[in-house]
């Protein structure tokens, strides 16, 4: 196994970079504090090892040592299962909820990326076997590349068009167009919904965004999301500012009002669209023969 310390060196080497990379601190905070980043590069660097040490131990013909694969994907699993477990702790201090969908996604996401540094350091070992380091180490960066790019789902921006619009009021009813969404009792709360309340219309694109817009988890992911990037004048006990999302039974259109910090129209449309679509939410009707036949 000595002989081959360079390979081992190699894949251990881009499996950890390749996680690293992806490890990057974004508008949604996860992972948000320098322990979690320990965490999380020691478990890469652990995926990164395991798929150095598959070459070898292929090489040898030591197939039964191949089994520790399998103990490292319990592992992995048990990774999803912490962080849901954290994250839905920390739910209790969001003002607007991610939700159970959203969380479930983002411990996938973890689980999934100690997969991908795997992959990368198993692919750098097995080109450093058969050709030399350079070129192993291009063909694991590639792989990592690949890897994280279809791992990139879609936003709400591809599969909605997003519409900026003024929230209507009648008397103590307020909304958006002919859709009543929230009745408030307080003459202060009526008029800063009035003066700066701000209306999204999300219109689906075909039947597939239709079906997943319906989703209870994408529309709150949505709500947090927007809150995270725009901000929302809400605190706790304000429950007549809190960010509504509510779907149009009869034109199927997503229509979200809540009061932004930040009332930058333009930029609260763009915020909308980079949203992500969660995986759970994902429904395509338009796959199945029924479906397209009924969308026609």
């Amino acid at each position: 196994m000595f002989e081959h310390g360079s390979l081992l060196l190699t894949g251990l080497l881009v499996g950890t970079l390749a996680r690293a990379f992806m490890l990057k601190i974004d508008y949604r905070q996860f992972p948000s504090y320098p322990h979690s980043y320990a965490i999380h590069l020691t478990l890469g660097m652990i995926a990164a090892l395991l798929g150095a040490l598959a070459v070898p131990v292929l090489l040898e013909k030591e197939y039964i040592a191949i089994t520790f694969l399998t103990i490292a994907a319990q592992q992995f699993r048990d990774v999803r299962s912490i962080e849901r477990e954290s994250l839905a702790e920390i739910e209790k201090t969001e003002l607007i909820a991610r939700g159970e969908a959203y969380i479930e996604g983002i411990a996938k996401l973890f689980e999934a990326r100690n997969y991908l540094a795997l992959l990368s350091s198993l692919i750098t070992g097995l080109i450093y076997y058969y050709s030399s380091w350079y070129i192993a180490v291009l063909a694991g960066g590639i792989t990592a590349f690949l890897l994280h790019y279809f791992m990139k789902g879609p936003v709400v921006g591809d599969i909605a068009k997003i519409e900026v619009v003024d929230i209507t009021v009648k008397g103590n009813n307020i909304g958006i167009d002919d859709l009543i969404m929230m009745n408030i009792g307080e003459e202060e709360a009526l008029r800063k919904w009035r003066t700066e309340g701000v209306g999204i219309r999300i219109i689906p694109v075909d039947e597939n965004a239709r079906a997943t817009l319906a989703n209870l988890g994408q529309r709150q992911a949505i709500l947090h999301d927007l809150g995270i990037l725009m901000g929302a004048k809400l605190d706790e006990g304000l429950q007549q500012y809190t960010p509504m999302a509510r779907l149009d039974i009869d034109s199927s259109i997503l229509n979200i009002i809540f009061i932004p910090l930040e009332p930058d129209r333009i930029f609260i449309k763009k915020a909308v669209e980079r949203i992500p679509v969660l995986e759970s939410s994902q429904h395509k009707p338009l796959k199945d023969k029924i479906g397209r036949k009924a969308a026609d």
